[in-house]
This record gives C-alpha cells, sequence and structure tokens, in this order.
C-alpha cells in the first residue's frame, strides 16, 4: 500500500463519480448508467472497489440492477456511489442528484455535513466529533442522520476497515491516527433515521473457499476468486455466465456459508435518504482523495 496508490484510486473515483452524475438525466436507463460508469473506470486504469450502487428514493444503499432492470429517471432522488482500487488501495466516494428539483435541502444537508466534518479531521481527533458535526450539519436542515449508517476505514482490499466514523455523536472516543485511510459518508433523510434490508439482494462478497463438483460452478467460483474478496454483483457473472448457472452457484455457496449477502437498506418509514462522501488519508496534512 502507499500514498500515490490511493491518491490514484481517489482521482479515478472522482472523476468516475463526475462522469456518472452527468449521466443521471431523465429517461436515462439507471442499468446503462451503471454499466457505463463502470466501463469509464477500467478506462481510467482503475479497478472496481465494489460494484457502482445507484440508490433512489428511500433506498439508502446497496442497490445493484440486474441485467434486465427497467428502471428509468424520472423524478427520483439519487443517491451514486463508486469506489475504486489500485493495488488494493481504495478511493470511495458518492453524490446525491435531485431530478425532481423539489429535495434541494437533502442535497444540501448531506455535502454540507461532509463539509462540515472534513474541515474537523486531523490526526488524534475522536470520531464523535465528527459524527457530532455532521448531526448538527443534518439538524439544521429540519433533516435527521441515518444513525445505522456510517462512514468506514480503508484497507487493502478491504472497503469496510476500521475505525466506524459515524453520523452522530455515538460517545466513540477511538482516534484517528496517521496512516489511516477513512471514508466519511453522511446520510440525510426526513424518516427516522434508521435503514433496514430490503429486498432481493444482487450484491454480495465471497467469505470463504471450499471445494464444488460441478465445473461451471468451480468456474464461477475463480471468477468471484478474482474479485479478491471485494463486493460483486449478480450482473458481472451474468455477463459472463448465464443467469440461470449464475443463480445455481450463487445458491450452492449459500448452501456451503461461503457467500455473504447485502440486500438493499431501506429508510424504515419510507422515507426519502440522500448521501454524500469522500475518502481521506490521515497524514500531518490531511489528503482528501476524492476532491
Amino acid at each position: 500500500m502507499s500514498v500515490e496508490e490511493y491518491r490514484t484510486a481517489g482521482k479515478i473515483a472522482r472523476d468516475a463519480l463526475e462522469y456518472g452524475r452527468s449521466l443521471i438525466k431523465k429517461n436515462a436507463k439507471l442499468v446503462d448508467v451503471c454499466d457505463k460508469i463502470e466501463e469509464n473506470i477500467h478506462k481510467l486504469g482503475g479497478q472496481l472497489a465494489f460494484p457502482v450502487q445507484i440508490s433512489c428514493n428511500e433506498i439508502a444503499a446497496h442497490f445493484c440492477p440486474l441485467d434486465d432492470d427497467q428502471t428509468i429517471f424520472s423524478d427520483q432522488l439519487v443517491n451514486l456511489d463508486v469506489g475504486v482500487h489500485v493495488n488494493g488501495c481504495v478511493g470511495d466516494n458518492a453524490c446525491c442528484v435531485d431530478l425532481s428539483g423539489k429535495h434541494t435541502e437533502f442535497v444540501k444537508a448531506a455535502e454540507d455535513a461532509l463539509r462540515a466534518a472534513s474541515e474537523i479531521v486531523r490526526i488524534g481527533v475522536p470520531v464523535w466529533k465528527i459524527g457530532k458535526a455532521i448531526d448538527e450539519t443534518i439538524s439544521n436542515y429540519g433533516l435527521h442522520p441515518v444513525r445505522n449508517l456510517s462512514g468506514h476505514g480503508l484497507g487493502q482490499f478491504n472497503i469496510h476497515d476500521s475505525p466506524t466514523i459515524p453520523n452522530y455523536d455515538n460517545n466513540d472516543k477511538t482516534t484517528l491516527q496517521k496512516g489511516m485511510a477513512i471514508a466519511i459518508e453522511p446520510f440525510a433523510t426526513d424518516g427516522n433515521g434508521f435503514v433496514g434490508e430490503r429486498g432481493t439482494s444482487t450484491l454480495f462478497s465471497l467469505t470463504g473457499k471450499k471445494s464444488v463438483r460441478i465445473e461451471f460452478v468451480r468456474n464461477i467460483q475463480k471468477e468471484i476468486e478474482s474479485y479478491q474478496g471485494l463486493p460483486f454483483t449478480t450482473r458481472w457473472l451474468n455477463n459472463k455466465f448465464s443467469a440461470e448457472k449464475t443463480a445455481f452457484a450463487l445458491k450452492q455457496f449459500g448452501h456451503l456459508g461461503i457467500i455473504h449477502e447485502y440486500p438493499p437498506l431501506v429508510e424504515r418509514t419510507n422515507a426519502w435518504v440522500s448521501q454524500a462522501e469522500h475518502s481521506f488519508y490521515i497524514d500531518d496534512e490531511i489528503i482528501c482523495l476524492t476532491k
């Protein structure tokens, strides 16, 4: 791992996010936008740290479309989350696009909370202070932070490493240390501020390895292993194998206990949710990797 690899990953992630933002327009197809962003990341020389996620309205995170998803953008509140790695060093960032033009306060609340948090990031700061800054900023808009979603450390081939960066004052006295890479990720909502898992998962990660007898299942397992423990989506496998073989293999991995599912995370009262995110490298001078 090196600072320069984090910088490169962050720059590619930033450029890919801005490219993706430009594609989110009324009448565009959600799955096409995901495919184009992922292709762009590869063209820029990066690897996907996780599948591009586009979560709309009450869905806060973990939505990856299937190949045949027919969702068309119209007037949704759209969260775009993009992660890139270079040799396992991750740049992770997100933005929110209000296609209706009626919910600018959601976008501003998340963005301003991210800005307020970034202003206090330094070596030795306790993470509860970051959470407090996020909560206070979002509350000023009459909204609430999502309390059971958080920012996180960025380890090598690990997108959710320690420390956890809360979106409210949780009294966690863990401090930021030199050499850490972190993502700060505020979510704002007018609901009760909690999400739950709901719907069919299309996002997974492999958690172990066990022998399988069927050849095409072994081939799919080998493909998943090439992601080096990072999350993947059903769509990627369907593009290389048939949907039927992919579904069968994932079911087998589930029976073997070597796969983890990430269902969509939905605000519990079905309230809309906005998101903003940047990645930082903690040094004597703080480096915002994705700005």
